[in-house]
């Protein structure tokens, strides 16, 4: 058991901070304010492998471990959580576009993907499938050399700005067994955006409701085989949530930063607060329990990268923890600010609006609890978390 990273996970590490303090960090409260979608500097992420951190590297992608992405997701989410968030949807659906597509169509999306030049969406939630993925309505119908897409998704990042959709539809019966996945070209005819969704964070990317209507999508398009559709969407949905997870520990860890900052240089009754106890203890709290969130996320990444059989709850624990304890360390950071914290000036409500969303998305935290509760319960594996 070794918690040191090596010698190239130290480089990844580095090139990703100073690409988060010099492009990112001196933009993301304009992004937010204004509700910008930074392609370019996504474009520019791409020229660095980060839009293809773990994809296959026939297909122009890395090919790293799923710890090693986590060390790029939380040195940019502590710059931008909410690019950062995209950035990490569009890792999970390139990865799917490279691991499951036909090869000629991998070998056509999955370089320009991976490059950052196209950008992809990932399309499973509906207004009526939240939570209970396996009863999406969205159907896909063979006709001929095409599949005919109709129905709706919701909460879509990135829609209408991207051009890729990952998209999950049922093509058989009722169930998690009648779903599978298609990559659809998201300016394709028959498809139409929502109104941009007006959020409480993640301004710096679009969200917005799709509707399929008559869309046709060659049969090649298909991901995987007819009915393994959710099998790719929970397999993909793991690695999701430790990026997640990892983009709310990012988003602390630059809340604690500038608390530590903050002690040093703010006074009260004519000292500083760095010298009062009582916000060293919090300080010190904080610090704590980030570092606990940070370890379980890796620990669940490194079941992901051994297959091992309880990756999948290993992955829930962290989402659940990290994006729990990322909250509350940046509602805590923000507390140390005062009212300075709750302005724009500071990034620190930026930080909390933007990590707020990570405790529902990607499987909200009660269905990892879920995940969780039913592992232990389960008649054959009263140890099966230890």
């Amino acid at each position: 058991m070794d918690f040191e990273l090596n010698e190239q996970q130290r480089a990844f590490q580095q090139a990703a901070r100073d690409f988060a303090r010099d492009e990112m960090a001196p933009h993301a409260a304009a992004w937010d304010a204004g509700g910008i979608f930074p392609r370019d500097t996504l474009r520019h992420a791409g020229e660095l492998g980060f839009c293809g951190l773990y994809a296959d590297e026939a297909a122009g992608g890395l090919g790293l471990p799923r710890l090693d992405a986590t060390l790029v997701f939380e040195e940019l989410a502590a710059a931008c959580p909410s690019t950062t968030a995209f950035l990490s949807i569009h890792n999970m659906a390139t990865w799917m576009v490279t691991a499951f597509a036909r090869p000629e169509v991998a070998a056509q999306w999955g370089p320009s993907l991976c490059a950052g030049n196209k950008l992809a969406s990932y399309c499973l939630t509906e207004p009526g499938a939240g939570s209970d993925a396996a009863s999406l309505r969205t159907t896909a119908r063979r006709d001929g050399d095409a599949y005919v897409l109709d129905g709706g998704k919701a909460f879509i990042s990135g829609a209408g700005a991207t051009d890729v959709l990952v998209v999950m539809a049922r093509t058989g019966g009722a169930g998690a067994d009648g779903i599978s996945a298609f990559l659809v070209e998201a300016d394709a005819a028959g498809i139409e955006y929502g109104r941009k969704e007006d959020k409480m964070g993640w301004n710096s990317q679009p969200t917005r409701a799709i509707a399929f209507d008559g869309v046709r999508v060659p049969a090649a398009q298909l991901l995987g085989e007819e009915g393994q559709g959710f099998r790719i969407a929970m397999q993909g949905l793991d690695g999701g949530r430790i990026n997640i997870a990892t983009c709310s520990v990012g988003a602390a860890q630059g809340a604690l930063t500038a608390a530590q900052r903050y002690m040093h240089e703010r006074r009260q009754f004519g000292r500083a607060l760095a010298d009062m106890q009582a916000l060293q203890f919090k300080l010190a709290d904080m610090a704590t329990e980030l570092v606990a969130a940070r370890q379980m996320v890796r620990l669940a990444a490194s079941k992901l990268d051994a297959k091992s059989p309880d990756a999948q709850v290993y992955c829930a624990m962290a989402k659940r923890l990290a994006t729990d304890i990322g909250f509350g360390v940046c509602n805590e950071a923000l507390q140390i600010h005062g009212g300075y914290g709750y302005i724009r000036e500071y990034p620190l409500e930026r930080y909390l609006r933007d990590a707020r969303v990570h405790q529902i998305l990607e499987g909200t935290n009660e269905i990892m609890r879920v995940i969780v509760a039913r592992r232990m319960l389960q008649d054959h594996a009263p140890e099966a978390i230890r």
